[in-house]
């Protein structure tokens, strides 16, 4: 296949199919055509699949009717060009679709490079930012954990405005709940971590965690309070047994993703306490960027990413190759069968 999308059933996150693309199709004025060299595949993407039609991310890349395109992180080269904007041979770190290549409308600004496309004008400009990216030898790293671990960040950034204790984390698991809980301990916060009994091994074994509990022992959670909740799950039913074990310790109850992405269509019980406040990054980084600046934003960023890297050598990267491999490793993704210590990295040409 000489172009390809991976296409996911909107109505069916484990349903996909791949479709072929033309890369020589002809390409219109102020247009270019990357072809995607890697990203990485993560809990994180099948949430952007979850609730893509709330948020808006099947609106990035354009699918036929029922299908849609979902989202990564990576890196892509422009190999033809309609645009001075974008000549032949800049490389991008940025938001692709999972596919061979992908047609864009950049044009270069002083902080880098905007997508302009007019059916992408209204979403949020954190995901239409693009970066150079000449070859380095930590690109693996920075797909798999810049977008993750840049979450983690900004959610810990404005937990620490609260005089907590504790923190309680959801899905304690995914990339993003375990760059969370690092953070968080660095700072003298007891972080106890949430998971399915086949997790608590490893979760145990990684040393970011005080405690790991099971969903079925939720009711036997206790925290120190003042206490944080953040859920990266989105099973509002943990939620609420999470709100009622730490009764009057709860000070504070953010949601962030859907890891257990089919829970949205469970029952939703009304949590006791706090009531739960949606947590989206990009708006905690325009408020950063306001306060900061982007270069002081980027700096300490940048600052616990190699941090993070260096101090955590349990997580192990796998890396995969070509259409058939992609759509393998999605399928045991959205199952839930993809283990804590793996980071995926999809190179689309086989």
């Amino acid at each position: 296949m000489k172009g390809w999308d991976l296409l996911v059933d909107r109505g069916d996150l484990t349903k996909t199919r791949l479709a072929p693309m033309d890369p020589d199709a002809p390409l219109a004025d102020g247009e270019a055509l990357l072809q995607i060299e890697s990203f990485a595949l993560t809990a994180n993407n099948v949430t952007y699949g979850a609730v893509g039609d709330q948020i808006g991310y099947w609106r990035f890349f354009p699918a036929p009717e029922g299908w849609g395109r979902i989202p990564v992180w990576g890196f892509a080269r422009v190999v033809r060009s309609a645009t001075a904007d974008a000549p032949v041979g800049l490389r991008l770190f940025g938001y692709w679709p999972m596919s061979s290549h992908v047609v864009a409308r950049l044009e270069k600004r002083p902080s880098g490079y905007v997508e302009v496309s007019a059916h992408r004008a209204e979403l949020p400009p954190t995901y239409n930012a693009y970066q150079q990216a000449p070859p380095a030898a930590d690109d693996d790293w920075r797909s798999l954990l810049r977008p993750l671990l840049m979450t983690s960040f900004l959610i810990d950034d404005q937990l620490s405005e609260a005089p907590l204790k504790s923190l309680v984390l959801s899905s304690a698991s995914s990339k993003t709940a375990m760059g969370l809980a690092w953070l968080a301990r660095r700072r003298g916060l007891k972080v106890i971590g949430l998971t399915s009994p086949a997790h608590v091994a490893t979760l145990q074994a990684s040393g970011l965690y005080d405690q790991v509990v099971t969903y079925d022992d939720v009711a036997s959670l206790r925290a120190e309070g003042p206490a944080a909740y953040v859920d990266f799950a989105g099973r509002a039913t943990v939620t609420a047994d999470v709100h009622a074990a730490l009764g009057d310790a709860l000070a504070t109850s953010l949601g962030v993703g859907l890891t257990h992405w089919d829970a949205m269509a469970g029952p939703r019980p009304t949590p006791v306490g706090p009531a739960p406040v949606f947590f989206f990054a990009p708006d905690r980084i325009r408020q950063r960027m306001k306060d900061w600046g982007p270069a002081e934003l980027e700096s300490r960023f940048a600052a616990a990413l190699a941090a993070f890297v260096a101090g955590n050598p349990w997580l192990r990267l796998k890396r995969h190759a070509g259409p058939e491999a992609l759509q393998g490793l999605y399928a045991h993704l959205v199952a839930g069968q993809v283990a804590p210590d793996e980071g995926h990295i999809v190179r689309p040409d086989s």
